[in-house]
């Protein structure tokens, strides 16, 4: 009952934020029929019509996605897809975008060109958390953060832990291998437990929602076409300080209601395995390390080579919307180039291009995590393939869900959503980009807190701005839209979301405990998140 009430709550709020920008869709106040001009009756709706009609698709996109998750139940995959057809049919019946021929085959060929962007990424991402958590190397990492930090700045450990593990691991198995941790420590000390599981939560969930190759922040790139590379580093910078109040916040929480350790189940607290046991720290980290210099390098290099490149274009009088198609060839092709050491540059790229594409370095980083299993446990090559089975079953499924997303998103595309976007927050001025950031976060807010899953809030949010996501129409660089996004999927974490229930049931806090303390301080993370992104955004816009 109280999830299909959320189901309403949330489709009514989209249909009333259509609603509402609908009368001030034509830019302005609407002109007295006495003030029209029978001639410019055709003019004056044109544009309505422009606006109005994407919206109202979107609106109806919006209720089949939260009223089929929700209320009947479906799962996200067949939902997406649904409502990505009843998109693109309606873009045809109301748009006339395409032929009703058209209107199932362009759905599933967007459904390929997103499992093609992001399906060996999260394939691997898969096999690398499943190899980490089995060989030890994720348990071998937290104990070198708490041996660097010491016991007394432990929750800092946890925290530092959680952050670096949930990059290639997921949240929830995140937090199953880091509370027994929590409650060893409590144990020792007979304090801080809230404040050691806030900690653990509060690090993954700010990565899991902010730095790939983590398949949400992996979507929102690939669907707002951000470099992977800068996402990561971008998204690493905007997860740094929100992490850092979250930890203010977990001290906080833990003096306002110090919550006592209780027993989960019957059964026994498992016992740590001896350092012995574990692989080298050198060896357990390269997996996590490895993708995130390799892709980091390419950005950089290939960010280096086209600024140097620049003036070159701009002697030649090549205007500011062609240059960034000339620099792509010049990268391939650098003959051309004048500045020497551009040149130079740009053919090292070549060979970062290559190392440094992100399924090329998750694939290296999947066979070293691979290796360290076998080596560490001693696997039979049949145990091998089926631990790697089972990692790519958990997989498949985050493939599907989100090339479904990337679908829905481009039938928006079609239906000129982003356009009619643009277009309502084309009076605003110089703060247009700014409220935009605003949006993006407000939009994935409410689908969170509507439907639950922060990844599905970050799919489904990216896909309805991708059409606005470009530095000239936002005065910045987009991957301050996507670190919006990604920052507000983290708010409104309650009944209806999975994280909340890992965290309530494993760390043995009642649901009005979880509320207090996890759903406030997810809130304190997306809301610096949105902040550190606008701050961001003003001092470094990066849109040339």
């Amino acid at each position: 009952m109280v999830q299909r009430r959320a189901a309403i709550a949330g489709i009514l709020i989209l249909l009333a934020w259509v609603a509402w920008f609908s009368p001030h869709s034509s830019g302005g106040e609407q002109a007295s029929p006495a003030a029209v001009a029978p001639g410019d009756a055709a003019a004056t709706s044109a544009p309505q019509a422009d606006v109005v009609w994407p919206l109202v698709i979107l609106g109806i996109g919006m209720a089949v996605v939260l009223g089929l998750i929700i209320v009947v139940k479906i799962n996200p995959f067949i939902a997406l897809v649904v409502a990505a057809m009843a998109v693109s049919a309606l873009a045809v019946a109301l748009l006339g975008e395409g032929q009703w021929a058209d209107s199932i085959v362009r759905v599933a060929t967007s459904f390929g060109s997103a499992a093609g962007r992001i399906g060996i990424v999260i394939g691997m991402a898969a096999v690398i958390g499943k190899c980490m958590l089995d060989s030890g190397a994720a348990d071998r990492i937290v104990r070198a953060f708490l041996r660097l930090f010491g016991e007394k700045r432990s929750p800092v450990a946890l925290m530092a832990s959680g952050w670096v593990l949930a990059v290639p691991v997921f949240f929830d198995t995140v937090f199953y291998l880091l509370v027994p941790l929590a409650r060893s420590l409590y144990r020792r000390t007979n304090r801080n437990y809230l404040l050691y599981i806030l900690a653990i939560g509060g690090g993954g969930a700010i990565t899991h929602t902010l730095v790939p190759p983590t398949p949400g922040p992996l979507v929102i790139a690939a669907t707002l076409g951000v470099d992977v590379g800068l996402m990561i580093l971008i998204g690493g910078l905007v997860a740094l300080p929100s992490a850092a109040a979250g930890l203010v916040f977990a001290s906080f929480a833990n003096r306002w209601m110090p919550i006592p350790m209780r027993p989960i189940g019957d059964q026994p607290e498992p016992q740590p395995l001896d350092d012995a046991q574990l692989p080298s720290l050198w060896l357990s980290i390269l997996p996590v390390l490895l993708p995130v210099v390799l892709i980091s390098m390419n950005t950089i290099v290939e960010t280096s080579a086209k600024s140097m490149m620049r003036p070159q274009l701009q002697q030649a009088g090549i205007a500011a919307p062609q240059q960034e198609e000339q620099l792509t060839k010049w990268l391939r092709a650098p003959d051309e180039i004048a500045s020497p050491a551009a040149r130079r540059l740009a053919q090292v790229s070549g060979l970062t291009n290559m190392v440094g594409n992100a399924n090329f370095a998750l694939l290296l980083s999947a066979l070293v995590a691979l290796a360290t299993l076998v080596k560490q446990r001693q696997l039979a090559l049949s145990e091998m393939a089926q631990a790697v089975e089972v990692a790519l079953m958990s997989g498949g499924v985050i493939i599907l869900i989100t090339s479904a997303g990337g679908a829905f998103g481009d039938m928006l595309k079609v239906a000129r959503v982003g356009e009619a976007i643009q277009q309502l927050f084309a009076g605003a001025g110089g703060s247009g980009g700014l409220l935009l950031l605003v949006l993006g976060f407000s939009i994935a807010a409410v689908l969170k807190t509507a439907q639950g899953s922060s990844t599905v809030a970050m799919i489904t949010g990216s896909a309805m701005l991708a059409g606005i996501a470009s530095p000239d129409s936002l005065g910045f660089h987009p991957v301050y839209l996507a670190t919006a996004i990604g920052s507000g999927s983290l708010f409104g974490s309650w009944m209806n979301d999975s994280g909340f229930w890992i965290f309530a049931k494993m760390g043995g806090l009642t649901e009005i405990e979880a509320l207090k303390s996890w759903t406030v301080m997810l809130v304190v993370l997306a809301s610096v998140g949105l902040a550190v992104t606008m701050l961001l955004a003003i001092v470094m816009p990066m849109a040339g």
